[in-house]
């Protein structure tokens, strides 16, 4: 509802206004997982704390910045069984949009089902104490977090960085409160300033009250100085030197203006890109279209990565994916967007939009179900899927040791209708070294059958289901999880036992 809106005031402003090499990787040990630590910049890569290269390669999990002031979706399942999904997909971080409102006295979320165990510790938390748990949650699983400051309060986005009831240094103390609230937890490796800032906001024209990129700097300078270890994430603007594209899609002012911080190798551009399930673009119709696309990406943001002048991250980019139109965008900008077989962390960072299945002009990798996953959508994503990132521990447990792969399993059931139900099983890797592949097995009593699957494959034999992973969650470091979910009927019934095999 809330992107709609937004969305529908975009095309009717856009109505109005209308060679790569390889980079140089960084040497490491191969044994040592990159991800470690908080993040820095060289050129156009990301590099971990040892120096090795990272790829971000995300999800938005938005809600904390509407009137719930929390990420939505709680209303149906436990937050960590999403983050569990979430990595199980192969998805490393998470960007979570929210508002200032959140950093109001009293403010509490709303949506949130505690019934039958869910999103237990949660209950009493204030909104921020749930982004805490959320933080604390996903770095356990591996998952870095990027904190975007989306609007200024819950009612719709901005142009501006301020508006008149949140001026500018509010935005500036709330950044500096949000840095220094997960200073040394670095599951935070950076903050997204304000998003999609577009008309009348300009890049470079020298006016402190529109100049986006003056104020980006007088934002990033502020988050470094209570903790100059993190990333400062710095979205365009619509319009440059006349030419428009997408609210926060435009970065062609960085060539001539580029953000200038008081620590070196903190800054990345980010990059917004849609489809017409969106909004209409003129790119859309010309006749060389798709072929015409990287053309454009290349004028509007990604010469800064070509250029080697920083990293660029597309921090949100979606469709329904409904139109012929909007899968040929969508399988031509992640062509762009390099695939990691072939680049490994020397391509494009991104995010996309959304997680959610209620963002009405894109849907989500969720359907509305907040269970099942848009597999087409998902598998348009799986060549610039990433490898995770090293855990904080505190998962798993359970003996297990030696050489022996060993792990336990969890079984919950999300939701139950009574003429049917959806589970999911949890695997975690409880022994001392790496699993490379796992299978688990229960029987249930009565006469349940699977419907369908995610995350893994399965074969069902009377009341026996045995499900083995697929092929992007099948290893497990120590203490890692990864979780399926299915479909099945009739009613839940009594909950199985589940055994869990490693090898």
């Amino acid at each position: 509802m809330f992107r709609t809106l937004r969305r529908a005031l975009c095309a009717v402003a856009a109505a109005l206004v209308l060679p790569l090499g390889a980079g140089a990787h960084a040497a490491h040990a191969a044994d040592t997982a990159a991800g470690a630590g908080y993040w820095h910049t060289s050129g156009r890569q990301i590099l971990d704390e040892a120096g090795q290269p990272v790829r971000i390669a995300g999800i938005n999990w938005f809600g904390f910045e509407t009137a719930n002031y929390v990420v939505h979706g709680l209303w149906s399942r436990d937050y960590k069984s999403m983050i569990d999904q979430m990595k199980s997909l192969g998805y490393n971080t998470i960007r979570v949009p929210y508002s200032d409102d959140i950093f109001k006295p009293g403010t509490v979320p709303a949506g949130i089902d505690f019934s039958s165990g869910k999103n237990a510790d949660l209950q009493g938390l204030t909104s921020l104490q749930v982004l805490d748990k959320l933080v604390a949650y996903a770095g356990q699983d591996g998952l870095k977090v990027i904190l975007d400051r989306h609007r200024p309060d819950s009612s719709g986005q901005s142009a501006l960085w301020y508006t008149s009831a949140v001026p500018e240094s509010t935005w500036i103390a709330n950044l500096k409160a949000m840095a220094t609230r997960y200073q040394g937890q670095d599951t935070v490796v950076g903050i997204d300033l304000h998003n999609e800032p577009h008309d009348p906001a300009c890049w470079g024209c020298g006016d402190t009250a529109t100049d986006w990129r003056l104020a980006a700097q007088r934002a990033g300078n502020a988050v470094l100085s209570v903790n100059p270890k993190l990333l400062v994430f710095v979205e365009g603007v619509q319009t440059v030197n006349g030419v428009s594209g997408w609210w926060g899609g435009n970065l062609m002012g960085v060539a001539q203006y580029p953000v200038q911080l008081d620590v070196a190798n903190r800054v990345v551009y980010s990059a917004h890109d849609y489809a017409t399930s969106v909004a209409q673009q003129t790119w859309f119709s010309d006749p060389a279209f798709p072929a015409n696309m990287p053309g454009i990406w290349d004028k509007y943001w990604g010469y800064i990565f070509k250029q080697n002048i920083a990293p660029v991250w597309v921090g949100e980019f979606g469709t329904t994916l409904q139109s012929t139109v909007d899968q040929k965008w969508l399988a031509a900008l992640v062509s762009y967007l390099r695939p990691t077989s072939t680049y490994g962390a020397d391509s494009f960072s991104w995010t996309y939009w959304a997680w959610n299945p209620n963002s009405g002009d894109t849907g989500g990798i969720l359907k509305d179900d907040w269970a099942t996953v848009d597999t087409a959508k998902d598998n348009y994503l799986a060549s610039i899927k990433a490898p995770g990132f090293p855990g904080t521990g505190g998962g798993g447990g359970g003996g297990g040791g030696g050489t022996t792969p060993t792990c336990s399993a969890a079984y919950t059931v999300t939701s139950d209708w009574g003429t049917g139900f959806n589970a999911e099983v949890k695997v975690t890797n409880t022994s001392t070294t790496a699993v490379k592949s796992w299978k688990v097995t229960w029987t249930w009593s009565g006469s349940q059958h699977v419907t369908n699957m995610w995350n893994a494959t399965y074969t069902q034999t009377g009341a026996t289901v045995t499900a083995t992973n697929v092929a992007h969650n099948g290893a497990l470091s120590t203490g890692a999880s990864a979780t399926l979910g299915f479909g099945a009927t009739p009613a839940a019934g009594t909950t199985p036992t589940v055994t869990c095999t490693a090898t």
